[in-house]
């Protein structure tokens, strides 16, 4: 569980909650970002539900502080619906907030592309030293009777080569 701070200008700051690889917003929380009240946002919350979110786990509850100090179970609701509602809502913020998604959405968009060109070409390069190592195992001649050195075939040269070196020179 992690709290963050977002604050895209002087007139707001929010504590963002960051947990499950996402994060999540209540309704008072996104009244502020959005600069609507609250029954505008759940009037766009409860739209999102019904045409383009159902089914999907959006919603949880978290344990919040009050301002009485008292502990209540709050509904906070992911990126996703974050999102929705945002681009539903009509106001100043919420025409910053489309823009601002929409240049972090491109910039993830244009890195994950590049991402995925340099693996595609690790994969090409990965394929093909694969198939030049299959080939090298498939044509390596299978070892004969004879002479080895070091588990390799002995070149006939370098043994004549190396015999006549360490034969002794004969004393007369």
């Amino acid at each position: 569980d992690e709290i963050v701070l977002y604050q895209p200008d002087n007139s707001i700051q929010l504590e963002v909650r960051v947990e499950d690889e996402t994060v999540w917003l209540n309704r008072q929380q996104m009244s502020e970002l959005f600069d609507r009240d609250i029954k505008t946002i759940g009037k766009h919350i409860n739209n999102a539900l019904k045409e383009e979110l159902e089914g999907f786990p959006v919603v949880a509850k978290f344990a919040t502080t009050a301002t009485d100090g008292k502990i209540y179970q709050v509904d906070h609701y992911n990126l996703d619906m974050i999102l929705s509602v945002g681009y539903r809502v009509k106001s100043q913020r919420g025409v910053q907030f489309r823009a601002w998604s929409n240049r972090i959405l491109k910039e993830y968009l244009l890195k994950s592309y590049a991402i995925n060109q340099r693996f595609e070409r690790i994969e090409q390069r990965v394929t093909e030293t694969e198939k030049k190592i299959d080939f090298f195992v498939r044509t390596a001649l299978p070892p004969v009777e004879g002479i080895f050195y070091d588990g390799q075939i002995f070149d006939t040269y370098k043994f004549a080569s190396d015999l006549i070196k360490s034969a002794k020179k004969p004393s007369f």
